[in-house]
Order: structure tokens, then sequence, then C-alpha cells
């Protein structure tokens, strides 16, 4: 299903996360649980992902994490704002040690100048640390391969903590 680079990528987090008795969740928007699905093709992977959370809609982020309503009016679903809250709520509705959030436009439409085809936030939080942010322009590659990148991009951003 998934290509075998991203397959050996997510066994070694796995691996990595289970020899530090790590666990973690995932809230994802634009890459519509392909992280989840990602993470769980792998053995032993139910003993790392605590939990994972598809908040494609507005009101599923408000819901399911808790990101504030004014937040998402103020700068949009698609921004660090929003990717950090998605991470924290996550991470505060989870109990995981690591919570990393992903939002933004696939495409092929709902690009604009300020926030083009291809932008996605991620969001990473831990217990007892600033959240961070990341933002990465993919470009407009196609709506599966910026999904792809995306899901590439946040094993890169797990693997490195």
């Amino acid at each position: 299903m998934f290509s075998s680079e991203l397959d050996t990528a997510a066994q070694e987090l796995i691996l990595r996360c289970m020899a530090q008795g790590k666990k973690i969740v995932v809230a994802e928007s634009c890459t519509g649980g392909l992280l989840s699905g990602l993470l769980t093709s792998i053995a032993g992977s139910s003993k790392v992902l605590e939990r994972g959370f598809v908040t494609y809609s507005n009101e599923a982020k408000v819901e399911l994490l808790g990101v504030d309503p004014d937040l998402i009016l103020a700068h949009g679903a698609v921004s660090a704002n929003v990717a950090a809250a998605m991470a924290q709520g996550a991470l505060h509705h989870s109990h995981a040690d690591i919570g990393l959030a992903i939002t933004g436009i696939a495409g092929p439409g709902g690009g604009t100048a300020d926030k083009p085809v291809g932008l996605v936030y991620f969001g990473i939080a831990t217990r007892n640390a600033p959240v961070g942010v990341q933002k990465h322009r993919f470009g407009e590659v196609g709506r599966a391969q910026v999904r792809e990148a995306a899901i590439t991009t946040a094993l890169q951003i797990l693997a490195a903590l």
C-alpha cells in the first residue's frame, strides 16, 4: 500500500519509540488518516500509536481537539497557529508523549496567493515543552504527491525527536 521507503521509515520510528517507551498521537487534516494508516501497517504499532484524530473539517478541529474557533477565523485552518493548537489538543486528549498535527492544502484547488496548493503546516507538541511548528511548501505537484510528501515529512519530524 505504501512505498518501501515509507514502510521502512515507519518501522524504524515504531522500533525507536518502543525502545524509548514513547507514545504518539496524530491529528490529521489534509492527510486524512494516511499517517495513522501507515503507522498501523507496522506490527507492534499499538505500543506506540496511542490514537489518531482525522479532523478534516473545522468543526472536527474544534470539537475533537479543542481548537478555538476564533483562531480558525483569524488565521484559517491552514496556519501555524492552528497546527500548534491541533498538536496541543491531540496531546491533551490522549495519553501520548508526542503530538503531531498536519494541516495543509493538498489541491488541486483551494490555494490562494498567500496559501498556495502544497502548503502544509506541522505542529509538534510534547509534554512540558513549547509547541513547535514547521511550514513546508511542496508545490503544485498533485494531491497524492502533496499528501505523500506530508507523511514523509511527518515521519522525519517524529524521527528527529
